[in-house]
Parts: C-alpha cells; structure tokens; sequence
C-alpha cells in the first residue's frame, strides 16, 4: 500500500482535472480555475511523496503523465475554448466564428506532444526544455479571472488584454509553439530538502510572485507565468539548480 500513496495523489490530479473540465463546460469558470490549480499542487506532491519514500515506478510515470494530459492539456484547453466562444469580438468574423473556439483544441494535443517528449528526453531530469503543462494551464486558465463571462475583476488594466479575441487566438500557436520548444527553464524541485540556502533562487522566485499578486491583483497569476519565462530566460538554468 505504501508504494502506492504517490499514484493516489496523481489520480487526485486527474480527478481535479476532470472536475474542472465540467465546471467549465457548466460555466463556472472561477471553480474550474481552482480545481487546476487544486491539480498543480497534486502534481507537485505525488513526485515529492514519491522522492520522500524513495519509491520509483514506471507505472507511476506513465500515470502521472496521463493525468498530466487531463489537468494540464484538456482543461486549459476547454477554458481557452469557452473565452474564444464568449467573445464578442467573434461577431466580426460571422464565417469563421462557428470554427475558431476550436483551435484552442491544439493546446491539448500539444501538451500531450510536450508531455511524451518530457517522459523520453534526459536533458529535462533537473531543469525543463519547453514550457512545463502546469504553467502553461495555470497561464491560461488564470485569464478567466480577469476576462470572460465569469470574470473576478474586469477592472483591472489587464482586463482589455486578456479579454481581446486576437490576444486570445495567438495565444494557440504561442502556448503551443511554447510547450514543445527547447527553451531552458529552471523547474520548482526541492531535491535537497527544504532550506533556505541551497533554494534561494527558488524562494526569492515565488517571494517576488507574491508581490505581483498583491500589486496586481488576479492578474498578477498570469503575470508570474511571464516572470517565470523571463527570468529563466534572462539567468539560465544553473543559476536554479
């Protein structure tokens, strides 16, 4: 039984992904925005439990990216579908306007795409090459707090952005191109326990996140999405590891 706790967290993850998939296709869009979330924090715990344990399983990779492909590929792909849907600005293209919600589909093919290449590729034991699913679905997700029907705050400066149609519909190609990329990224993996000093980056990362939530509101979730690209990209990897 005890080899099995990290595989229980994982099908909590896709069980979290699930649920959000039918809230959004309900309409509350703020509960599905949660139980991704709900999700990314399974997805963390079920590889730290497992590392804890000492446990290591090929079943629980496989089932882990599995999950992966629920939460973090159809999800945010289903959310991205209903804001495109939604949008007033699909009232301009009345030809294209049945077909263009489903482009968000590509989303999910391509974190399936990405998710494979992660099980294979050995460069991505430490760091990640490409955009990691759960950043990208929290990204995407986290739009629907600040534009849409369900929409926490439509005040915010970032509102007109994230509520725009063409803004939206890039987004397709840009997540997706992301996501399969080989882009350097550091990744979130306490391997040496907890302390301040071999994780300094990392704490000053989500110390920095905490300010923009503050200073900006829902937005500040989409906001550290971009921080995180930006500054893996502006320090590199081994500054992380």
């Amino acid at each position: 039984m005890r080899k099995e706790i990290p595989n229980i967290i994982t099908l909590c993850n896709l069980l979290s992904g699930s649920l959000a998939i039918l809230f959004a296709i309900d309409g509350f869009l703020t509960i599905a925005v949660l139980l991704v979330g709900l999700a990314a924090v399974f997805d963390f715990l079920d590889g730290f439990v497992a590392r804890i344990l000492n446990i290591k399983s090929a079943l629980g990779k496989e089932l882990d990216s599995l999950a992966d492909v629920i939460s973090f590929g159809l999800a945010p792909a289903i959310v991205l579908f209903i804001l495109i849907k939604t949008n007033p600005g699909l009232q301009y293209f009345p030809r294209l306007e049945p077909y263009l919600p489903y482009t968000a589909l590509l989303v999910a093919a391509f974190s399936a795409y990405r998710l494979a290449k992660f099980n294979i590729d050995t460069r991505q034991l430490d760091s990640f090459r490409g955009l990691p699913t759960p950043a990208n679905a929290i990204f995407i997700v986290s739009l629907s707090l600040i534009s849409g029907p369900d929409a926490l705050d439509k005040t915010n400066f970032f509102s007109g952005i994230a509520g725009n149609l063409w803004f939206l519909l890039l987004l397709v190609p840009l997540s997706s191109a992301l996501l399969v990329s080989n882009i350097p990224l550091f990744a979130f993996k306490f391997s040496n326990g907890f302390g301040f000093k071999q994780n300094r980056p990392r704490y000053i990362f989500l110390i920095l996140c905490v300010l923009l939530w503050i200073i900006f509101g829902w937005a500040g979730i989409p906001l550290s999405i971009i921080f995180y690209l930006s500054t893996s990209l502006l320090f590199g990897k081994r500054y992380f590891l």
